[in-house]
């Protein structure tokens, strides 16, 4: 089951989002404020991030920027919820490090679509990243026949 962190601050488009999640077969882990939206993606990495862009006088970007700062968490999608469909907020929400974003009220065969993609795009990013790191990373025998061979 597909992981969801729904980092939301009002109670009512909070339970809409989760109940419409959890129906579609989706796991909800749940945040009301940046703090612990941070201890929730610290603790249970989220397979996807629905983000509330303000949280009261929080930026909720902010936990966007974090994310992809680590590199455990770079591939994870970030999609913004918004009640600022302003190309300018656009701009700053894919800076911020926001995979996409959906305008409130959310249409939710437009979430449904987003988080089909994003999910898909995440899941292969995660493997090529992994691939990169092994790729990376020299094994056993390579170092022990360098350590061997004294280094040649």
């Amino acid at each position: 089951m597909l992981r969801i962190l729904v980092v939301e601050d009002n109670p009512l488009s909070h339970e809409l989002i989760r109940d419409w999640l959890e129906v579609h077969g989706y796991e909800v882990v749940s945040a009301a404020t940046l703090g612990e939206a941070f201890a929730a993606v610290e603790h249970v990495e989220p397979d996807a991030v629905l983000l509330d862009v303000q949280l009261g006088r929080e930026d909720g970007l902010s936990l966007a920027e974090w994310m992809r700062r680590q590199s455990a968490l770079r591939h994870i999608p970030i999609i913004a919820v918004t009640a600022h469909a302003m190309m300018v907020e656009k701009e700053r929400i894919l800076r911020a490090g926001c995979s996409s974003s959906i305008a409130k009220p959310i249409e939710f065969w437009l979430l449904r679509e987003e988080l089909e993609k994003w999910l898909t795009i995440g899941a292969l990013m995660k493997r090529s990243f992994e691939l990169d790191d092994e790729i990376a990373r020299p094994s056993l025998s390579e170092l022990q026949r360098k350590g061997a061979g004294g280094g040649q």
